[in-house]
């Protein structure tokens, strides 16, 4: 077949199909952009992952007047506990990499200034926070060491273990993101109907050029190829405008405004898109192929 009769046929069929060829586009658009979102949805899971894990603390809060913790009875941390607290923190490096103590006058105010704009910040009181040790850990899976220590220790209210916090936030964005590829996938079946319909209806509108083909002699690859390529073409052009989308997304979207706006949180970045994108590509090409090749084996008969 040569080259110049397989371009020529498949420009004459997008432009004679403009109105299905436009669809096919914007449907494969909206469909790889959902897919392309869930996929780095999914990375931006694990860049945040091994960027908080890193830095994951574990709060020893001690017992202050009217503490809300059951362990501590009523009672009040005395300077001699949390003397205590400190020297056995000191004698555990490793596995404790650092420590700070923070009383319980600055955890309630860095607590309002985190939520002033916040109905958390004006409901809160001070009874709801209490003096507390904040402890690095060089790996944070050594959290159970730390509990061991000093949970039920004298003074101590309760151990928390940040990555527990970290944790139910992370499975919150990994329902997100399956949500929008789930999304996605249902947006590919709707690519997928679409691309069938449109070959069916291209293949009855030339029913006669295709007779005219098959009389002269024409192989099945002459007549099918340059349906084939008009599918492929314009999923092409829908994949591209996604990765378009995800690329101006992610550059200033979240490399942009939210890398400002949060500068204590790692983000993805472009090399992301383009580590999706070639995935991206591949699949919406070997989906316009198959789905060709299976319309036209049905509804094109030479």
């Amino acid at each position: 077949m040569r080259l110049t009769f397989l371009l020529g046929e498949t420009t004459n069929g997008l432009r004679r199909n403009v109105s299905m060829t436009v669809s096919v586009v914007l449907v494969t658009m909206i469909s790889m952009y959902l897919l392309g979102l869930g996929l780095l949805g999914q990375r931006q899971v694990d860049t945040m992952k091994d960027y908080w894990y890193d830095r994951v603390q574990v709060s020893i809060f001690l017992c202050v007047d009217k503490s809300i913790y059951p362990a501590c009875a009523g009672t009040v941390t005395t300077d001699a506990q949390r003397a205590q607290i400190r020297s056995q923190l000191d004698s555990m490096k490793p596995p404790v990499k650092e420590y700070f103590y923070e009383s319980q006058d600055e955890a309630f105010a860095r607590f309002k200034e985190q939520f002033k704009n916040s109905p958390l910040g004006t409901q809160a009181t001070k009874r709801a926070f209490a003096d507390s040790f904040r402890v690095s850990l060089t790996d944070a899976s050594k959290f159970d060491v730390i509990a061991s220590s000093f949970q039920g220790a004298p003074g101590v209210g309760k151990v928390q273990d940040q990555k527990q916090l970290l944790n139910r936030f992370f499975s919150f964005m990994n329902v997100v993101s399956w949500s929008a590829i789930a999304l996605a996938i249902l947006m590919v079946v709707c690519v997928v109907l679409l691309m069938a319909t449109t070959i069916r209806q291209t293949a009855f509108s030339r029913r006669r050029e295709t007779g005219i083909m098959r009389l002269v002699g024409a192989s099945n690859a002459t007549i099918q190829l340059p349906f084939v390529m008009e599918t492929v073409v314009s999923s092409i052009l829908g994949a591209g405008l996604a990765l378009t989308l995800l690329w101006a997304t992610v550059r200033y979207g979240v490399s942009g405004y939210l890398s400002r706006a949060l500068l204590d949180t790692a983000f993805i970045g472009v090399p992301d898109v383009l580590a999706v994108g070639p995935w991206i590509l591949g699949g919406v090409m070997g989906l316009a192929v198959v789905t060709s090749w299976l319309t036209l084996r049905r509804y094109l008969r030479v």
